[in-house]
């Protein structure tokens, strides 16, 4: 039996999931590695990511350097004496940190290895209109996501699932995963799978303002497919253009009409309840949105006190 001292890295929720169940199974966490805090909010105040909130009221030992290579972090992480280093959303690793542990270091990725390495592998799924994804374990190596895999789960991703909800569900799933592969590592029972190469894996593209706008001449279910795979962050978003303005406009949930119809693909539609997208095959109606400077709100809410006209269109 491996006595298991782990240090733990990692930054959003998802990684605060994950450190929580290493903690209930009682296993020995020597220290927290996590980003440094960031400005956030009207006042830009520094805030604490949400592995180092949970690390601290735990009592755990928090480190958080800006450089990964720099000596001082390097000699701190050494003196903790770590033989594994479990990683859940952090950044790449240099090759220094990586191999330092005895037992390893292995990283919990949200998808089903080789496919959607990268960034935003919870998105990317759904934008694609996966059925099912998962999470995978692996030794991190030189290169992203593309060490030796040691486990993999996998879950079905329902039709009308958000980013929010897999984000969710594949949080619980992982926590049982990374405790599989703890017990592995700790009997010496680990077995590994090196990743297939294919030509034609999909990947999970880092999420910026160009792939995240909505594109009305694709077909109806790509773009219901990017609403929900970005909801409720960072979003799809559109512009809308009506009586000389524009608006960009994010858009959070929606829903399907399949019609047929001879509006121009983009015309905007609303009564006073409702506001739908004349696309190809029907219309998508938006039926959460956020106007700039005005919180979320239902169309119904929003056309409480707006009224479109009917040359309202979107761009």
């Amino acid at each position: 039996m491996n006595e298991l001292r782990i240090v733990f890295m990692g930054t959003p929720d998802f990684a605060t999931g994950i450190l929580a169940s290493i903690l209930e199974q009682n296993y020995n966490v020597v220290g927290v590695i996590t980003a440094p805090d960031k400005p956030s909010g009207r006042g830009q105040k520094l805030s604490a990511s949400s592995v180092k909130q949970f690390a601290l009221e735990k009592g755990l030992k928090v480190l958080q350097p800006t450089n990964l290579k720099d000596e001082k972090f390097l000699e701190e992480l050494k003196s903790l004496n770590a033989n594994l280093q479990v990683v859940v959303a952090f950044r790449m690793l240099p090759k220094q940190v990586w191999e330092m542990p005895e037992l390893g270091t292995f990283n919990l990725h949200a998808s089903l290895l080789p496919d959607y390495r990268g960034a935003a592998p919870i998105n990317w799924a759904i934008i694609n209109g996966e059925k099912e994804t998962g999470v995978t374990t692996f030794f991190i190596d030189e290169k992203i996501d593309t060490g030796a895999m040691i486990l993999a789960d996998r879950v079905e991703i329902g039709e009308n699932e958000t980013a929010g909800d897999l984000h969710d569900k594949l949080m619980n799933l992982g926590k049982t995963t990374v405790i599989n592969t703890l017990r592995l590592i700790e009997k010496g029972e680990i077995k590994t799978t090196v990743q297939p190469h294919s030509e034609n894996l999909k990947t999970a593209y880092k999420l910026n303002k160009e792939n995240t706008k909505i594109d009305w001449t694709a077909s109806m279910d790509h773009i219901y497919n990017l609403i929900r795979g970005l909801s409720p962050y960072p979003c799809a978003w559109t512009i809308i253009e009506d009586k000389q303005e524009q608006w960009n406009v994010k858009i959070y949930q929606a829903k399907k009409e399949i019609a047929s119809h001879d509006y121009l693909i983009g015309t905007l539609l609303s009564t006073k309840k409702e506001i739908k997208i004349a696309v190809r095959e029907g219309f998508v109606h938006l039926t959460s949105i956020q106007f700039p400077g005005k919180k979320r709100m239902t169309a119904q809410e929003f056309l409480n006190g707006f009224e479109f006209s009917s040359n309202a269109k979107v761009l």
